[in-house]
């Protein structure tokens, strides 16, 4: 079967999403990573329309992509006047990309009440735009936009649009789902109509909750080639997602778009991207989402133990994740076990078997704990039940002072005592609050006897009252995320007082972190 073309628009079209933003320079390397994987065609953006996106085109020119065409984005020709003459044109030409990509009105609304335009002229712009572009030895790939809309309201203007577009030798043309408004079976038999003498693809928009069944069933019905974005970013709902495209073709379909040594980066690219956009990665987005492969309930757990078929649909590993197993009040043997030897823990040391264990976790999950979401204190806790856990550091004590002045915010000041070995140490820092402060402090203290401690940061701190109706003496319960530059990890605390509990989250966090950096030293150890 003939491969399918994956087109990444996360660059354009991506960044018209709500508060999604990236500078030229971060377009470049998100191209570089595109390419890395495999896309065929990297849609950088608008030269025409912006001096972010030019400068992206001038750097772009200094890169050399391995795998995929960069491509321009512009608009067909203005009406009544020649090719030669439209800055938008002349301005792809000068982005000195291999590919051109362009879109023009299918829909005859779009042109009779927003153009306020001719059908005829209308027409002739699509058919001159696209041969000025071949004229100046450009592959020219035609976006037919509102094409579903248009074939609906108005089939015939809508294929002449079509027509016109290969007339003036578009190279492939695009149906466009531009309002993310049209359903998967409306698609397959719309697209199944088109009878074009070149290939067609699809871009489909996520108004609908449609955009990934809808660029598949494009797939189905003879698209050879899929536009969409990382993440599904891109305006109002979003685009195709092409983490959850790729996968399925590749694995569910088997048309071959990306080999099965880059679909394992598949995951990894979906972080960065979100990352490089400061955005929170979903958890539940469908292969490369952290809770993908996650396994909570105890028959689960006990089945993928036998065969992860049983709630699998396929192995994470393909797409660059993992399997995850959660432990809380649902849990059962299985779970704990499970994790268990996923962290390299032994069970049964001094006589606390899995079912102890399980009860326990249960009594502290009613109090407020939530191991599900912090594998960090759990791994500490597995250690404690069976006595194996060996501290790299011990609270002696500490004290937080907090100072409001008139007219300034408030500021912390924290001071802690604290051994490792024989040894003590007292330090104090400042900080934006007391929590900030205690962190400071207790960094700068841990940073005289364990300098890998720089590559550590804190990236997420979460503060839920439990139970509101003891009013301000209800349990808080605080979770922590953290990272180096590798692993990512959670800790929790539960207590009546702020402070304490968030102790308690900062403590395991840094125990954490540096029992993995020793264990990895000295051989290695599973996160």
């Amino acid at each position: 079967m003939e491969p399918i073309y994956l087109y990444d628009t996360t660059l354009r079209d991506g960044t018209q999403g709500e508060n999604i933003n990236f500078t030229a320079e971060e377009k470049v390397k998100i191209a570089q990573r595109l390419d890395d994987i495999g896309i065929h065609y990297i849609e950088g953006g608008w030269p025409g329309s912006n001096p972010r996106d030019r400068k992206f085109f001038e750097l772009a020119q200094r890169v050399i992509f391995k795998t995929a065409r960069l491509t321009a984005f512009g608009s067909t020709r203005r009406p009544n006047i020649s090719p030669s003459e439209d800055q938008n044109l002349i301005a792809l030409i000068e982005s000195d990309t291999p590919t051109v990509t362009i879109f023009g009105k299918t829909w005859d609304l779009h042109v009779k009440k927003v153009m306020d335009n001719t059908f005829e002229e209308n027409l002739r712009m699509i058919r001159d735009s696209v041969s000025f572009l071949k004229e100046n030895k450009r592959e020219v790939i035609y976006d037919a936009e509102h094409f579903f809309d248009g074939y609906k309201d108005n089939r015939d203007y809508a294929l002449q649009t079509l027509t016109a577009a290969t007339e003036g030798g578009a190279d492939i043309v695009v149906l466009c789902d531009t309002n993310g408004g049209t359903l998967p079976f409306e698609i397959e038999a719309i697209a199944k109509s088109v009878r074009l003498p070149v290939p067609i693809g699809i871009h489909a928009h996520n108004d609908c909750g449609m955009a990934v069944a809808n660029s598949v069933m494009a797939v189905k019905s003879g698209a050879v080639m899929v536009q969409g974005t990382v993440n599904g970013y891109g305006e109002r709902c979003g685009n195709a997602d092409l983490t959850s495209i790729i996968p399925i073709l590749c694995l569910k379909m088997d048309r071959f778009c990306l080999s099965d040594e880059n679909l394992k980066k598949l995951r990894k690219l979906s972080r960065f991207v979100s990352e490089t956009a400061n955005m929170i990665p979903l958890n539940n987005r469908p292969f490369v989402g952290k809770s993908a492969f996650a396994h909570k309930g105890g028959i689960h757990v006990s089945a993928i133990m036998k065969d992860p078929r049983a709630y699998e649909h396929i192995n994470p590993e393909l797409v660059g994740n993992s399997r995850r197993v959660l432990v809380s009040d649902l849990s059962g043997k299985s779970n704990v076990e499970y994790k268990a030897k996923d962290m390299g823990i032994e069970l049964k040391t001094n006589g606390c078997d899995s079912r102890k264990i399980v009860d326990e976790i249960k009594r502290l999950e009613a109090e407020g704990y939530q191991f599900d979401a912090a594998d960090g204190s759990f791994k500490i806790l597995l250690e404690k039940f069976t006595e194996q856990f060996k501290p790299l550091f011990e609270l002696e004590s500490f004290r937080v002072t907090i100072e409001k002045n008139k007219n300034l915010p408030c500021s912390a000041y924290a001071t802690i005592k604290i051994s490792v070995g024989n040894k003590v140490e007292i330090t104090a820092a400042e900080g934006n609050g007391p929590v900030s402060a205690l962190d400071n402090a207790l960094r700068k203290a841990l940073g005289n006897f364990f300098p890998q401690l720089d590559t550590m940061h804190l990236v997420d701190f979460k503060v839920r009252v439990i139970d509101g109706r003891e009013g301000t003496a209800a349990r808080v319960r605080v979770l922590i995320e953290s990272r180096d530059q590798d692993h990512l990890w959670s800790t929790i605390g539960v207590s009546e007082d702020i402070i304490e509990a968030s102790w308690q989250a900062l403590a395991d966090s840094f125990q954490y972190k540096l029992a993995f950096q020793l264990a990895s030293q000295n051989g290695g150890m599973k996160n």
